[in-house]
């Protein structure tokens, strides 16, 4: 969490190995200081987050490399071009965290990391992502009328 940001929905963590040092969360809506937001996930070893997806539409951007370690600047990725709105790029995330989390970890200089991740812990949080999201609802409305997002 960053300060002077706000967060609205239920926080939902889930593990990605068995032993629970790598796990997946998930902010349902995060409102950036600059009036925008969306959902917000990604992947910690260890309390240190690795991999954050930030689908807020035309500002959506990811973050890999490890974000703790290299701030938000140095870990910036920009979705791909053809991935604009929310909805494809929170498809696009979730597919890519099922395919290439093991690779973001290693590449992070997470080994042992990437080593434990359990294929059907990463399906089922990837599922659950969507479940939670659906249960949440739309949290837009809430964050405009608390001047949160810009309208």
């Amino acid at each position: 969490m960053i300060d002077g940001e706000s967060y609205l929905g239920r926080v939902m963590v889930r593990p990605l190995s068995k032993s629970g040092d790598v796990t997946l969360y998930l902010w349902p809506l995060r409102c950036l200081k600059a009036k925008f937001g969306g959902p917000t996930f990604g992947v910690d070893v260890n309390g240190e987050e690795i991999v954050r997806f930030d689908p807020h539409g035309a500002r959506g951007h990811w973050h890999k490399g490890g974000y703790d370690k290299l701030g938000a600047g140095g870990s910036h990725v920009e979705f791909p071009e053809d991935v604009r709105d929310s909805r494809p790029q929170v498809e696009w995330s979730l597919a890519q965290l099922r395919d290439q989390t093991g690779s973001y970890l290693a590449e992070a200089g997470y080994a042992d990391a990437a080593a434990n991740l359990d294929p059907e812990l990463i399906q089922a949080a990837t599922d659950a992502i969507l479940a939670h999201l659906e249960s949440e609802g739309d949290l837009i409305p809430e964050a405009i009328s608390k001047d949160l997002i810009a309208a």
